[in-house]
This record gives structure tokens, sequence and C-alpha cells, in this order.
């Protein structure tokens, strides 16, 4: 697919416009604009190079855009809109630019003869194995409008747990970089200038107290080149540990350590069964088959642990055993997901039960997000103080008793 520059005007010609389009081709790009009701004057096929704005434009599609996208979609092809209408008037009309540049592509997919579930198929990025499975069920059984608008109940539901993840950890993180910045900056600036302040007026022979001493020895030693060495290694150690834990291998460790952390594993697990319950129900109502429900459920879950577990389900269910039995044996799951999902098996009701599951566990989250947070940001705002006060302490000591010597 290439890139095409364009000069158009809209249809009553008053209007001239500029900008560029994806398309396979220059015939495309005229088709994709005539979409959009602009006139097209001329289109050229732009140059590959660099430049700051790709660099810095985010080229990806917002969970918001996807959302709407996907209830515009259901409720025009509930009302009869036919598809190809359809994704052409929601490309037109989309806001979102990486968004439409996908809907261009995957316009041309759907008219040259591509069912929509293998079009969305070739954009991973944007839509998920969840969202293309369930969109492929829609189409087997005509039902496309209802899945379109399961599938954005669930994705709403998704980005409203990762909001509120967000949100928690907001407020603690600035506290935490605000408190390294400061300390930082107080022993790099400010600490050498009075540790040269009190030795010019105590004298260099001054007996500090050990506190002080301390200060003036950790600013010493980060301003040394031994210090600047140590500081390098640390920022070379933690890119080199961010890099590992994006390995398989230390995905898996990272995530195993992650569910074994106090209060943060209670808030994991239930963000864990929450997605896995409203993804399973998903795909179970849209009429996906129960292999394939779990395979693609285990890749929705984003945590190897239960990922690997939910996997190596699949082969115990493929010979004969009920899921909830397996996860009730796994003990990674509560064991209201595997009692609920009984129910559900006996009465062939597994999707409603879940969604009730589901709903469950988002509420828990809510819960244990407010809990975790009530906890965490005292706890920084101690340790920050705590800091602070400790060098101020190491200052003023020595000012103090200057003072009295003086007086």
């Amino acid at each position: 697919m290439a890139i095409f520059n364009y000069v158009a005007t809209s249809a009553d010609g008053k209007k001239t416009d500029k900008g560029t389009v994806n398309a396979n081709d220059e015939k495309a790009a005229l088709e994709a604009l005539k979409r959009r009701g602009l006139k097209p004057l001329s289109v050229t096929e732009a140059k590959k190079g660099f430049s700051f704005e790709s660099l810095l434009k985010n080229n990806s599609v917002k969970s918001d855009d996807l959302v709407i996208f996907t209830r515009q979609l259901s409720a025009m092809v509930g009302a009869g809109v036919p598809l190809l209408r359809s994704l052409g008037s929601l490309e037109q009309h989309s806001e979102s630019e990486p968004l439409r540049k996908i809907l261009t592509a995957v316009i041309g997919d759907v008219e040259g003869g591509m069912a929509l579930a293998d079009a969305l198929e070739k954009h991973p990025k944007t839509f998920s194995d969840v969202y293309v499975n369930m969109v492929r069920a829609g189409e087997t059984a005509g039902i496309l409008d209802e899945i379109l608008n399961r599938l954005a109940i669930q994705q709403e539901k998704n980005a409203s747990i990762r909001k509120k993840v967000k949100g928690a950890m907001t407020y603690p993180t600035v506290l935490l970089v605000i408190t390294i910045l400061a300390f930082f900056g107080l022993m790099l600036f400010v600490i050498p200038q009075i540790g040269n302040i009190i030795k010019s007026i105590a004298g260099p022979d001054a007996e500090l107290p050990l506190i002080t001493k301390m200060m003036l020895g950790f600013s010493d030693f980060i301003l040394s080149p031994l210090g600047f060495l140590a500081i390098a290694a640390m920022i070379g150690g933690v890119i080199a540990l961010l890099r590992y834990i994006k390995t398989p291998k230390g995905k898996k460790i990272f995530h195993t350590i992650v569910l074994k952390l106090p209060a943060i594993k209670t808030v994991i697990q239930k963000v864990i069964v929450a997605r896995f319950a409203r993804t399973f129900s998903a795909l179970s109502g849209a009429g996906v088959s129960i292999i394939e429900t779990m395979t693609v459920t285990s890749h929705a879950l984003g945590n190897v642990v239960y990922e690997e577990s939910l996997l190596n389900a699949v082969d115990k269910v493929k010979n004969g055993e009920q899921l909830s039995k397996v996860l009730e044996e796994d003990g990674l799951y509560p064991a209201i997901v595997s009692q609920m999902l009984s129910v559900g098996e006996e009465t062939g009701q597994t999707d409603t039960v879940l969604v009730k599951v589901a709903e469950f566990y988002e509420e828990e989250v809510d819960t244990a997000i407010n809990s975790l947070s009530s906890i965490i940001e005292p706890v920084m705002i101690v340790v920050m103080g705590s800091i602070v006060g400790l060098i101020a302490a190491s200052v003023m000591g020595p000012i103090a008793g200057l003072s009295n010597q003086i007086h």
C-alpha cells in the first residue's frame, strides 16, 4: 500500500482540500477520494523519506475511535445499509486519520470480494484476534450488527478498566518522578554549595553531624567520574531490564513476579478474570467454537502465566474434560469462576453466566483500585517527605550549630 498526495475540491467546488490518502494504486486513491465526496484535481504518489512530522505523529487508532466506529457500523448494518456503503460513509466522516487510512484499505479488500473479517485481519495492530473472530462468526451467522454491538460493549468495558488502572498509577508515578528529580537536583546543585559554605565558615576540619557527612559524601560521589559511571550503569541496567521483559522468557518471569506481589496481585488477578469472562462470553455468544474461544481468549488476557494455563486447558477440553473442572484444578481462577462456568455448561448459557461474572469482577476491580490508591498515595507522600526531611536535617543541623557558635 502506498501514500498518495492529492488536491481536490468539495462536491460543490467551493472549497479546495489538500492531503494524503492510502491506497494500493492511483485508481484506488481516486476511488477513495470520490467516496469522501471530493472531486480530485491531482493525485501523485508521495516520495518516501524521513520527516519529523511522521516521527512525532501517532499512527495508532485510539480505543475510543474504534468503539465509535464499531457502534456506528453496527447501527448502519442493523438498519439495512449495505456493508460497503456503511464502511464508505464511516471512512468519509471519521475524524481519526489512522482509522480512515485503514478503512480505505479495508474497503478496497471488501470490494475485491474479501470477507470483512479477512480484511480486518490484515490490520492486527487495530483489530485484535477477538475482534476478527467475532466479526467472522457474525458474518457466518448473518448477525453482524448484533455481534458488532457486543464488540462495542466489550471494548468499552476493557477500555474503562485500562483507564482506571492507568489513572490509579498516574499520581504515584508523578510523585515518584518528582521525588527522584528533586533528590538528585538537591544532591547535584544545592548540597555542594551548602557544603562549601559550611566548610568556609567552620573550617575544613570542622566536626559535622554523621547525616551531614553522609549527604556531602553522596553528593561528592555523584559529581565524581565514578558517580557518573554508576548512574549511567543504572540507566543502562534499567533499559536492558525493560528490553529483557519484552522477550518471551523475560515477560513470563515478570508476569510471575507480579502475581506474587502483595496488594498488586489482587488487582491484577481481578483485571485478568474480568477480561477472561468478558472476552469468553462475547466469543461464545457469537457462536465461536469452544476451542477457538479458549485459544483467542488466552491471547487477550495480558498475562503469560494465565495465557499458558488456558492454552494447556485446550488439550484437556479436547479430551472431553469440562472447562469448569479444568479451571478449578488449575488454581489460578477464583472458585466463583469455575462454579458459575459449571452452571453455564449445565444450562447451555455459558455466555450469559460469564457476563454476570465479568460485571461482578469489573466492580471488584473498581474497589481494588480505589483501595490500592488509598494505600499507595499516602506511602509515596511519606517517602517524599522523609527524603526532603532527611536532606533538610543534614543541612540545618550544621547551620544551627554554627549560628550558636557565632552567638
